[in-house]
């Protein structure tokens, strides 16, 4: 037994007991509005922001500590202010890298634990519309605020002309939409083109004709209930598949249905967890998180669904070129990356 490394392993085991035990804070305090509340920097006493928030003050004061100790908050001269940096992740919707809302998928993971028991002792699925209603809110939280950050401004730039069609006039199929940020926020940039966005969860297609309506792009967006392999339409000049195409059962079929429904100098792009094509790769931070959430969310889904390749969120480059490739596409690049994403092209 070598002490030094069990003391060095026990106290990683605790830093991350504390922090799954702060997350479900940071998902309190995001719903009660305590974060928005502290925006502006100033200090406040636990007592004024419970004043503030309408909260029960002593509630108040023990989840300001919790942040202290996190560091997530600052304790100045007996009082408690939110520094920009973490107001940036942890109050301002609009900030790129706002994370605080997208955190109740952590919660889904606790909520739905007896399902994924079940599934790991079963035959490992677990279908996307089983999870508790939080996961589908809190996955559009999460994603949203990249989408915009990144979608227009860099993304779609990395493609071979794409830009340039749907400033003219495109058609665009975005595939596994959820409640449809990817696709409103092309509708927004791209007034001259149409959009049409797919997904097999019925809620989830609701959702996302209420934010088209929000958002004023009703009138040149469409949303469908249907499958990856089943969507409707041809002739498009863009397919999309965002931060879903490892969630799916036949990968490979949905990528052979997405070149029959392309131009022939059509586009598709893949948007991925960003992940190497080694195990060795991906022994990080971002690969810890997901391969945790992949083992509750992404692969029981492909589990849960005809041919059941199970990808996982760390397929890596590698693994998702052969998928195209088996699926008739003669190209498939890297376009561009960022710290959490693969940025793919594929083509005819």
């Amino acid at each position: 037994m070598n002490e030094a490394k069990l003391h060095d392993f026990m106290g990683r085991l605790v830093t991350d007991m504390g922090g799954a035990a702060l997350m479900a804070n940071v998902v309190i305090g995001e719903e009660l509005g305590f974060y928005k509340a502290m925006v502006d920097g100033r200090p406040v006493s636990s007592e004024e922001l419970a004043e503030k928030t309408g909260c029960q003050p002593r509630l108040v004061r023990e989840w300001l500590n919790a942040n202290a100790a996190a560091g997530y908050v600052e304790l100045d001269d007996g009082k408690f202010r939110l520094p920009e940096e973490q107001a940036m992740a942890l109050a301002i919707e609009d900030s790129p890298v706002y994370v605080a809302g997208g955190a109740s998928v952590l919660s889904a993971l606790f909520l739905d634990k007896d399902k994924v028991v079940s599934a790991m002792r079963g035959n490992g699925a677990l279908a996307w519309g089983e999870h508790h209603p939080c996961m589908f809110s809190g996955t559009e939280r999460f994603f949203r605020p990249g989408y915009r950050a990144h979608l227009v401004s860099e993304w779609l730039p990395s493609l071979n002309g794409v830009v340039e069609k749907l400033e003219s006039g495109a058609k665009v199929a975005d595939v596994g939409c959820g409640h449809g940020a990817s696709t409103v926020i092309m509708a927004q940039a791209f007034p001259n083109s149409r959009f049409f966005g797919f997904d097999y969860h019925a809620p989830s297609i609701e959702t996302a004709r209420k934010r088209a309506d929000d958002g004023g792009v009703s009138d040149r967006v469409a949303f469908e209930q249907a499958r990856a392999k089943e969507f409707s339409g041809s002739d498009f000049d863009l397919v999309c598949f965002f931060d879903c195409l490892h969630d799916m059962g036949d990968p490979v079929g949905a990528a052979r249905h997405a070149y029959d429904a392309l131009k022939p100098d059509g586009t598709v792009l893949l948007v991925e967890p960003f992940a190497g094509d080694r195990i060795e790769d991906n022994l990080n931070p971002v690969g810890r998180l997901f391969y945790a959430a992949s083992t509750c969310i992404c692969t029981p889904n492909s589990l849960s669904q005809e041919v059941g390749l199970g990808l996982g969120a760390q397929a890596g480059e590698a693994r998702l070129r052969d998928v195209f490739m088996q699926s008739g596409f003669a190209n498939f690049r890297r376009a561009t990356e960022t710290p959490f994403n693969l940025i793919l092209e594929a083509s005819k």
